[in-house]
């Protein structure tokens, strides 16, 4: 019989976008540096069974785990900081939940009682969170939005009955708060923080150790005061400014000895902390450079720019490992379809282009054309899911299909190079319903893709409905692109790229969603390193 796991349990006070996820993500960091088992996971409130359907000009990224789960951004931090690949299991939703009482209700498991938040929908939010935690030494558990609001309220009635299930001593409290700085009177002001906490015990809840933000430095007269007037020791209190690099913060909270305070807190039975590697990462982003590449991203959601977070980490992940500075130019891709931006001077702008991913018809024939700028100019080009969607309708457009496009943008295209995958028919507007997680692709010996992994398959993820039409194959090798990753199962193309060019990669899969701060991803350390030698070169023609 396996031991129980220990709780964490990491809340927000005083605002929303605290930095809950980056916070619980360290925790899980520092511990597992310690040689514990972590697992962590995201309770969110919203009423949405995932994060499949959400805008993410609004929430940011819809991150993929392996098994196909459509998630909050956060757990791309999870990931990024634990180096570890989570499942379905560390996302939950209200609406999940709330679906799986009513299904329960419905087929009369509840015996004709009443059917209540307290206890039904609690018990099924606990039951989620011992799920996920089976098999760990520490499971943590991240409550999104912040106390107070309604719709977050059975999370944390759960959360609180989990503490008296398993004993307090088996279960930590991690509040998270704000304290903001009155540039006006040139003070920081604990009042929201002690609200934030007194929010908290009112709930039912007593924190056991408070997290700090603020945006510039506050002094260690903060602690003693947040101690005094929220009853919490000082020894478990942290002051979490921003840091240059989110990636500062694990090494933060160890210098405060958060670590060791709940390693003692539960009895943990862990070692010392092995975090050298991680230091060094630190110390490598933090270093002074001189070199800079220059990126320009081509994408449409620009009031969010979290909305392409993952793509963000890739590259800077990239650009560190090759000990140079990245600088991302964001490009409305409606300014290129419209004009507003011509080749000459996204040339002037930018050492290579990289295309996200996204869905629908806006923007994309500023898509098509910045691919085909990249294949005239010789820009260096990364295409990723759309992005390799639009590269292929580029090529083959320029192969003299004038009609060439996607079903996606134009449903009567007499051309339609980027077509519905034949599983994905009538599913169009549901959600769950895509081609989603880990697939096997396979890499074509000789070609650029096959050198940048150095193996002959690869397993990668995705979120598609729309797959490149074979029927096109010969137009595409017509334009010099070659067919470089398939999945033999499904016959689909996965990778296309050109091979008389500086760097031109596209591929069907999310690339970004494997990259770690300390392990740049193939694709991705490929065109950086790409930039590097084209900017020293001067190979694009300008």
């Amino acid at each position: 019989m396996s031991k129980a796991p220990k709780f964490i349990f990491v809340t927000g006070g005083v605002l929303s976008g605290v930095g809950k996820g980056i916070t619980a993500a360290s925790i899980g960091n520092i511990l597992k540096s310690r040689g514990l088992k972590v697992n962590i996971q995201k309770c969110d409130p919203y009423l949405n069974v995932d994060a499949g359907t959400l805008n993410p000009a609004e929430h940011g990224e819809c991150f993929v785990t392996i098994d196909g789960a459509e998630t909050d951004l956060d757990l791309g931090h999870y990931e990024r900081f634990l180096d570890v690949e989570l499942t379905q299991t560390s996302s939950t939703m209200s609406g999940r939940i709330l679906r799986q009482v009513i299904d329960d209700e419905r087929a009369g498991k509840y015996l004709g009682k009443t059917v209540q938040f307290v206890p039904h929908v609690t018990l099924a939010m606990q039951a989620a969170i011992e799920e996920a935690a089976e098999g760990f030494d520490v499971h943590i558990v991240e409550v999104g939005g912040t106390v107070g609001d309604i719709e977050g309220q059975a999370f944390i009635e759960a959360i609180r009955e989990l503490g008296i299930k398993h004993g307090r001593e088996n279960c930590l409290y991690v509040h998270v708060v704000y304290v903001p700085y009155l540039g006006a009177s040139k003070e920081f002001k604990t009042k929201p923080a002690q609200n934030a906490v007194k929010d908290l015990r009112n709930t039912g809840i007593v924190p056991d150790m408070l997290m700090a933000r603020s945006e510039v430095t506050a002094p260690q007269s903060i602690i003693t005061k947040l101690s005094l007037f929220g009853g919490i020791p000082e020894a478990a209190i942290a002051l979490l400014p921003n840091a240059p690099t989110i990636y500062q913060v694990p090494t933060t909270l160890e210098e405060y000895g958060t670590g060791n305070y709940i390693v003692e807190r539960l009895k943990l039975k862990a070692g010392k902390p092995k975090n050298s590697e991680w230091k060094q990462l630190v110390e490598r982003i933090l270093k002074e450079r001189t070199a800079t590449v220059r990126v320009g991203m081509v994408a449409k959601y620009l009031d969010n720019e979290d909305s392409y977070f993952s793509v963000v980490e890739a590259l800077k992940a990239a650009a560190w490992a090759h000990d140079i500075n990245i600088e991302i130019s964001w490009i409305n891709a409606e300014d290129i379809e419209s004009g507003k931006l011509t080749s000459g001077a996204l040339k002037k702008k930018v050492d290579g282009i990289v295309v996200p991913g996204g869905f629908g018809s806006r923007g994309v024939e500023g898509k098509i054309t910045a691919a085909d700028w990249a294949l005239k100019f010789d820009i260096p080009y990364l295409g990723l899911c759309l992005g390799m969607q639009v590269a292929a309708i580029a090529a083959v457009r320029q192969a003299g299909v004038k009609n060439a496009n996607s079903i996606e943008s134009d449903p009567a295209t007499s051309d339609p190079v980027i077509t519905t995958m034949q599983d994905q028919a009538g599913k169009e507007g549901t959600g769950g319903t895509m081609r989603l997680g880990n697939y096997e692709c396979s890499l074509v010996a000789g070609t650029k893709a096959r050198t940048l992994y150095g193996k002959a398959t690869v397993q990668e993820r995705h979120r598609h409905r729309y797959e490149f039409n074979g029927a096109y194959q010969d137009a595409l090798e017509k334009a010099g692109i070659t067919v470089s990753g398939v999945w033999k199962k499904g016959n689909l193309v996965e990778i296309i790229e050109k091979t008389d060019h500086p760097f031109f990669v596209a591929s069907q899969f999310h690339p970004e969603f494997t990259s770690r701060p300390n392990r740049p991803q193939p694709l991705f350390d490929g065109f950086v390193s790409a930039l590097k030698m084209n900017q020293k070169k001067g190979t694009i023609k300008r």
